[in-house]
């Protein structure tokens, strides 16, 4: 096809999203001097080509998918998404000069004044959320709805002239199989990524050519090939022939006249439909073309092929041919265009006119244009015409004459409708034929193809530049997860450290946990990673209605570059209950969201090959992120102890010297004065109570051990209490003056007592008294004493393995003590439950002295004369 000489002209320019528009959506409908617009969004805009202005714009509740002009008697429908079928009579001509009506037009479309018309819901044809594309055949309206696992076919009749717009009925209905469930994981119904395809085939006749009977949705066919396709019944009924294009592949027919007989007697609705072929991809589009030649006396033109494309570039043609019996029958031949196929049209002479992500081709279907081939062979890969032209996502053929030009009306990415116009001629015109009256002309040409190249680099520069700044921001990442998840020992390249500290900004006093996340490597922190904190509270095991909670707090961190460093202060408690439930674990991690940079870096001719953009499917999965795990802390009493007596007074603020007190134990104490005695359950406690205590025994040498390079010049005694308290914030304090006992507040206002002191143990070493140090926890709250006394024990299990691989072996012991301190243990242990029984039993009478011994095992258990080695 030799002598393809493109001429692009910008008619107008409609708004489109960001990104551009994408295909199977937006309509161009041009049935005569008005052309029907449609870019995907709620309004149909009518431009009127002989003014070369728009004459009025519809606005509709909903975006809309599909348009269609009936030919008699001239009424345009309109199909809204997850709405229903609308029915208006446009009236272009008596609007296209009233510029009155025209000021709630937004100035920033680019689109001159014109007459805005909403559309009224009672225009409403057919109510139906399921619908996804009609056709308009005579005075019968077919429709495709999507059910939860089947595609329906639905016959109605139109209102006739005159009548109220509403429809007549159903007449016919039947259900199409489908290869794949329609329905999602929850059952519902899934929109498709690909709407269907649906027009009418009616067989050629002699008053084929002045039939008025054909919408904007349909065309013939030449009689002999659509009696092969579509059965002896349909030729001897004339009937048309519904032709549906599914999203998987199949190509599906149904006979219009059959449909309508099936309601008076059903019998079984699959045998009226027929599966022609299938694609193994979504077909895009159906149409018709001549291809063989004419003789000059034969008048004949209707199309003698059925074309059908898929999206990825299939093609399907179907001919009437001979077999080496001499029986007329179907020829199918599969071809491959390069894809993917975002829109097509046919034409005269054989041709098809496709649009790519790239390029606007055109291609001869015609016996000299194809491949030769029999059937059976492979597909074979045609090779389009260019036409210069890309990014057009809707295609319409204005006019072609034989020895003249061909136009097109297309609408692009960017919402620009544009007519081209090429020049078919075999023989390129010759420089004689240039003169001066058509040097402005060829300039203009020029520069159209300028902006049409300029367009499509603009487009391609910017995904160029999206998809390089989302390799770079993966490519840090990347190494950033390496670095964390190496594993090799020292201090790691971006860390984490948790402090807690009290603070009073209300009435009640608040643990607070601040996080200090420090970037010590040579990589930066950018867009996409934040910090996440969990907190998870356990709760105690006496306080069966409180449940374990966890609350995750999430940060972002933005451009922590190298040598950079980002705090975050949290609230730890008390809860809503108003008790604080320790332990606390605290876990810090890293989380870098892919979603966040990479849903940003498609290209806009990317996204032009989405049929059906607004139910695309997610390009990341559920979990669209990295998690790299920082730290964990295990928050516990030995935190959150505060020390009144150890800091100057004068640096003590006067909200954190202690718990809070009572607002009404307060003013009560200060009517009855200084002598009055405090009340109160913790009073009264520490008063006829005796404080309970727990105590510890670690070997020396272990604990030299574990201390290492901190036991160095201070006493033993001393530096196991620094050890104890590494967390708290008095921690200074301690390790400035030498402390080997101190005496706190727990959260709960209890007096909690820790003595660390070193004694000897001459009973259990067999050479020898063994140098042992005491942990002793003493307290007048029993819940204070165990919580303190299991954060000990935390503390020295870890160091125990920890060190285990570490220590040759444990000293020489007596073991027959070790026998004789274990079976006192066990002893106690089985009276501890025989007391336990009897108190669910006892009456009140006994049920004090039960309880008093109760505690006195318990203090025995407390103290064993066991020794961590």
């Amino acid at each position: 096809m030799a002598g393809l000489e493109p001429r692009v002209e910008y008619l107008e320019s409609f708004r489109c999203p960001l990104g551009g528009l994408a295909a199977g959506r937006p309509r161009v409908l041009c049935p005569g001097p008005a052309v029907f617009v449609s870019a995907g969004s709620e309004r149909v805009s009518v431009y009127a080509q002989g003014g070369r202005l728009l004459a009025a714009v519809y606005c509709f509740p909903a975006p809309v998918w599909q348009l269609e002009l009936s030919a008699v008697p001239g009424l345009l429908y309109v199909l809204c998404a997850r709405r229903g079928i609308y029915c208006l009579s446009p009236d272009p001509e008596s609007r296209s000069m009233n510029q009155d009506d025209g000021s709630d037009q937004d100035s920033e479309d680019g689109e001159p004044p014109c007459a805005v018309i909403s559309v009224d819901p009672d225009a409403c044809l057919l109510p139906d959320a399921a619908l996804c594309t009609f056709t308009v055949v005579a005075d019968k309206l077919v429709t495709l709805a999507q059910g939860p696992a089947h595609w329906k076919v639905q016959l109605f009749e139109c209102p006739r002239p005159g009548e109220d717009a509403r429809l007549r009925g159903q007449v016919g209905e039947v259900e199409l199989s489908i290869s794949s469930p329609l329905t999602g994981p929850l059952g519902e119904p899934t929109a498709p990524r690909f709407l269907p395809v649906l027009c009418c085939v009616s067989p050629a006749g002699p008053t084929a050519l002045h039939s008025r009977a054909q919408g904007s949705g349909g065309f013939w066919l030449e009689r002999a090939l659509f009696g092969l396709l579509f059965g002896v019944d349909a030729s001897l009924l004339e009937s048309p022939v519904i032709l549906c294009g599914l999203p998987d592949g199949q190509l599906c027919c149904v006979v219009l006249k059959t449909l309508v007989t099936s309601k008076l007697s059903p019998g079984n609705p699959k045998a009226l439909v027929k599966i022609l072929h299938h694609l193994e991809e979504p077909v895009v589009f159906i149409g018709a073309v001549k291809t063989e030649s004419l003789a000059q006396d034969v008048e004949d033109t209707h199309p003698d092929c059925l074309v059908a494309l898929g999206h990825d570039g299939q093609v399907l043609t179907i001919k009437a041919g001979w077999d080496g019996a001499g029986t007329l029958v179907p020829e199918l031949r599969e071809y491959r265009l390069p894809g993917p196929v975002l829109c097509a049209a046919c034409g005269g002479g054989g041709r098809v006119y496709h649009s790519t992500t790239s390029e606007l081709c055109v291609v001869d279907l015609a016996q000299e244009g194809v491949p030769s081939g029999d059937l059976g062979d492979p597909p074979s890969l045609l090779c389009p015409a260019g036409l210069g032209v890309c990014s057009v996502v809707t295609l319409s053929v204005l006019s072609e004459v034989p020895e003249g030009d061909v136009r097109l009306l297309a609408l692009s990415t960017r919402g620009r409708l544009m007519t081209c116009r090429l020049q078919l001629s075999s023989e390129v015109p010759g420089p004689t034929r240039a003169a001066a009256a058509s040097t402005g002309q060829k300039i203009k040409d020029l520069l159209s193809g300028i902006g049409t190249v300029s367009e499509r680099l603009s487009s391609l520069r910017k995904a160029v530049d999206q998809r390089n700044k989302a390799l770079t921001c993966l490519n840090e990442a990347m190494n950033v997860s390496c670095i964390l998840l190496s594993g090799r020992e020292g201090p790691r390249p971006i860390s984490c450290t948790l402090t807690t500290a009290w603070s009073r900004p209300q009435l009640q006093d608040v643990l607070t946990a601040t996080c200090q996340l420090e970037n010590s490597s040579g990589l930066r922190l950018d867009r996409g990673w934040a910090l996440c904190v969990r907190v998870l509270t356990s709760a105690s095991a006496s306080d069966a209605d409180v449940a374990s909670a966890a609350t995750t707090y999430t940060i972002p961190v933005d451009r922590l570059g190298p040598g950079d460093r980002r705090e975050v202060t949290l609230p730890l408690g008390p809860g809503e209950d108003g008790v604080l439930h320790l332990p606390l674990t605290v876990s810090c991690a890293l989380h870098y969201s892919l979603r966040e940079v990479v849903g940003g870096a498609r290209a806009p001719s990317e996204s032009s090959t989405d049929s059906l953009d607004e139910f695309r499917p997610d390009i990341l999965p559920e979990q669209d992120g990295i998690c790299l795990p920082l730290c964990e802390h295990t928050v516990d009493v030995l935190w959150c102890l505060r020390f009144p007596g150890l800091a100057p007074a004068h640096t003590q603020a006067p909200g954190l010297l202690g718990p809070l007190c009572d607002p009404v134990d307060t003013f009560l104490g200060s009517l009855l004065g200084p002598r009055s005695e405090p009340t109160g359950p913790a009073s009264l406690r520490a008063k006829f109570l005796p404080p309970s205590v727990a105590t510890i025994k670690v070997s020396a040498e272990l604990l030299r051990a574990a201390l290492g390079d901190r036991h160095s010049g201070t006493p033993l005694d001393c530096a196991t209490l620094q050890w104890l308290l590494a967390e708290n914030a008095a921690l200074d304090v301690v390790r400035a003056r030498q402390l080997s006992s101190v005496q706190g507040v727990a959260p709960d206002g209890a007096d909690v007592h820790l003595t660390v002191r070193e004694v000897a143990m001459t009973d259990l070493g067999a050479a020898g008294p063994l140098q042992t140090v005491e942990i002793q926890v003493e307290s007048s709250s029993p819940a204070s004493l165990c919580s303190a006394h299991h954060a000990v024990i935390g503390r020295l299990q870890r160091m125990v393995v920890e060190q285990a691989a570490r220590i040759p072996g444990p000293p020489d012991l007596r073991v027959q003590c070790l026998q004789q301190t274990h079976s006192s243990h066990e002893t106690l242990l089985r009276e501890v439950q025989t007391l336990r029984d009897r108190l669910c039993t006892e009456d009140e009478a006994s049920l004090h002295a039960t309880a008093q011994r109760l505690l006195q095992v318990h203090r025995q258990l407390r103290s064993p004369s066991l020794l961590l080695v």
